[in-house]
């Protein structure tokens, strides 16, 4: 599953840069999610793979705070860009005529790097509470199944839900492979 996720992302990047018409919003946007899609599963699965391999469950307190780190990073850059996402959907359909104009380069590398430093500066300011209060114990398989579900498979599935089944995508994706378009 970790293949197909980082593959099918790394397919939808390869689309948006390669194919001059999908250079536009939509398309930046879910470049941009692709991009964290494969950083957010990169900082989990392997060291689970790996444990699952060795049967260690073994990890340093700094590879431990790093992954926690890039894990929430990643998971809090995720629903920003989708809010982005939402946004440009919801400009491209009630305001068609002047999107566009409002939807500019500019813009549109402003609400990346705004989702950027969103989540950079909620995960300092929350990182204080979790060093400030005391650590409760808890069972590791309580939520093990929902773990799995929120790191491997959904994104997993989001080159195939926000992409696939796009006419554009599939015509690029054909002209990168080398497949006749009709």
């Amino acid at each position: 599953m970790y293949l197909i996720t980082v593959f099918g992302n790394l397919l939808i990047i390869m689309a948006v840069s390669f194919d001059s018409h999908l250079h536009t919003p939509m398309y930046f946007f879910l470049a941009n999610l692709s991009f964290v899609d494969i950083c957010f599963t990169s900082t989990t699965i392997p060291k689970m793979l790996w444990n699952i391999q060795t049967q260690s469950r073994v990890i340093t307190y700094e590879d431990c705070i790093t992954q926690i780190y890039l894990f929430l990073l990643f998971a809090g850059l995720d629903s920003f860009l989708l809010a982005v996402m939402a946004y440009d959907r919801f400009v491209a359909i009630c305001h068609p005529l002047h999107y566009m104009v409002i939807m500019n380069p500019q813009l549109c590398g402003l609400l990346v790097l705004v989702s950027w430093l969103s989540v950079i500066s909620l995960f300092y300011c929350t990182v204080l509470g979790v060093y400030l209060s005391s650590a409760a114990p808890q069972s590791s398989h309580s939520g093990a199944g929902a773990s799995v579900m929120y790191t491997v498979v959904t994104p997993m599935l989001n080159p195939f839900i926000y992409s696939l089944r796009n006419r554009d995508i599939k015509r690029a994706l054909k002209v990168i492979t080398g497949v006749p378009v009709m």
